[in-house]
């Protein structure tokens, strides 16, 4: 049976340097795959994915003794890996590993082929609207709709104010629903 997470108890198991390793293993565990999720929505494929969640525990690790408890680990890790993602897009655009004309149908190619993804036309249409949206209302609407996080703890990830981040969520579902009703 794996023991109850307590922030408070992980806290003080990554302040102590003999019980630090611990610490960051129950932090590990718990997050995981909610970051995953939030990643892989956010780059689509599998395995690029895996290596920004790497990436994320990484950074986590390495500047630990920098984490000041003045915000939940939950959304400092969330911080990290949205920084890893926009990173990651970023330097995707600027190599050109994506079409300029059509940066989305480069993107939807690719979680198609994906063999992780096993979704169905829904779920397709969804990230075809996803797709339009610009990053960061992107990953306002799939914290808010998915991870079904509160906007105060987007806030602090953000660094945005809790009405902007309500109206950013607004607009991404109204372009969604727009999307969705020009297809039919």
């Amino acid at each position: 049976m794996t023991p109850t997470y307590s922030e408070r108890e992980v806290l003080a198991l990554l302040q102590d340097e003999q019980t630090q390793r611990r610490g960051f293993e129950m932090l590990v565990a718990k997050y995981s795959e909610q970051l995953y999720w939030q990643i892989r929505r956010m780059v689509l494929s599998h395995d690029d994915a895996n290596d920004l969640l790497q990436n994320t525990f990484i950074k986590a690790w390495t500047n630990i003794n920098y984490f000041r408890a003045e915000a939940k680990l939950s959304t400092w890790l969330y911080r990290i890996a949205l920084n890893e993602c926009l990173t990651f897009l970023n330097k995707q655009r600027a190599q050109g590993t994506v079409s300029l004309d059509d940066p989305e149908a480069d993107t939807l190619q690719r979680l198609e082929g994906d063999t992780y993804f096993s979704g169905d036309r829904a779920q397709i249409l969804l990230q075809k609207a996803l797709l339009t949206l610009p990053e960061k209302q992107r990953m306002v609407f799939n914290l808010k709709y998915f991870q079904e996080m509160k906007y105060e703890e987007m806030s602090d990830i953000f660094g945005t104010s809790v009405g902007a981040l309500k109206a950013s969520y607004h607009h991404a579902v109204k372009k969604i629903e727009k999307f969705l009703e020009e297809l039919n």
